[in-house]
């Protein structure tokens, strides 16, 4: 072999090596999850994941946004994360999925007053957790689905000034309605007991306890936060079943109360919080809060109103 030969042998391999290489580079992670650790309104330890673009860390850390994302009922923090994909890197914000805590329970924390305080919480959790972290504090969300909708849209009623938007997908806004409909869910009977365990007792012996947790009884408070809200339900849902009344009911008070609230409902036909995905429409509501490129909104026969 040749000299010539040689070099043309070694720059083919050099070519192939790269190409090689070049599937790795593009498996690279648009994002990564960071476990930290907070201390919950009773003291206990909990654990939160934050999502952010894989670029930023403690070499390159502007300010970003962060949005606030607790779990449905019974999933949770972990299974959360799946729902984000890779839109952090996209959008360039960050995600803090609080595992939660509530009066008694965990993965059923129903809007306890404590766990709507460690959710507002969570910016200064995650800066202390990661003192590189530095969240624009002028850009704080919330968004959550079922459960962690609940949650988001009691985060507004209590912290409006916390907030510069929220989007709460199928969430439940009255918990003394929900435990009536437990009985016609799969399980139900149990979900009627863990209610009774960390509420305190039925609707019946603790009205104020379900108020509390229910969205609809802070309808004047939500109307007049101020805080742009998306509020996002569905016609066929098969978990929170009564969806009309229930985040359908929530956004026709706060109209009532407030013509000029900030508040968009968007209804449609799917799944429960199946649009709250990164190949749903999240991409959309994030985008409507600017926290993404221009994205498609539901399609026709997924009616929404403005």
């Amino acid at each position: 072999m040749n000299r010539v030969q040689v070099v043309a042998v070694a720059v083919f391999a050099a070519a192939i090596g790269a190409l090689a290489a070049a599937p790795a580079q593009a498996a690279a992670p648009a994002v990564r999850v960071i476990p930290i650790s907070y201390r919950a309104h009773d003291g206990l330890s909990r654990r939160a994941y934050v999502i952010l673009p894989a670029w930023y860390g403690p070499t390159l850390h502007p300010p970003i946004p962060l949005v606030i994302s607790p779990h449905g009922r019974g999933v949770g923090a972990k299974l959360n994360i799946r729902r984000w994909g890779r839109l952090p890197a996209v959008g360039g914000f960050a995600v803090i999925n609080p595992e939660g805590q509530g009066r008694a329970l965990t993965l059923f924390s129903w809007g306890d007053p404590g766990e709507i305080s460690d959710l507002a919480r969570m910016p200064e959790i995650a800066e202390h957790a990661l003192p590189w972290l530095h969240v624009d504090r002028q850009r704080v969300y919330a968004f959550g689905g079922s459960m962690g909708g609940q949650e988001t849209l009691l985060l507004v009623a209590r912290f409006p000034h916390l907030l510069a938007g929220a989007a709460a997908f199928d969430a439940p806004t009255n918990m003394a309605a929900r435990y009536r409909a437990f009985v016609h869910l799969p399980l139900g009977a149990g979900l009627q007991r863990l209610a009774r365990d960390e509420i305190g007792g039925t609707p019946a012996n603790d009205p104020r306890g379900y108020a509390l947790r229910s969205p609809v009884d802070c309808a004047r408070k939500i109307a007049f936060s101020g805080v742009p809200l998306q509020i996002w339900w569905s016609t066929r849902d098969r978990i929170v079943t009564d969806e009309r009344d229930e985040s359908g009911l929530l956004y026709r008070l706060i109209k009532r109360l407030n013509p000029d609230a900030p508040v968009s409902e968007f209804v449609g036909d799917w799944a429960h919080t199946t649009e709250m995905k990164s190949h749903g429409y999240l991409p959309y509501a994030l985008f409507r809060f600017g926290l993404m490129p221009p994205r498609p909104g539901p399609p026709p026969e997924g009616r929404f109103f403005v």
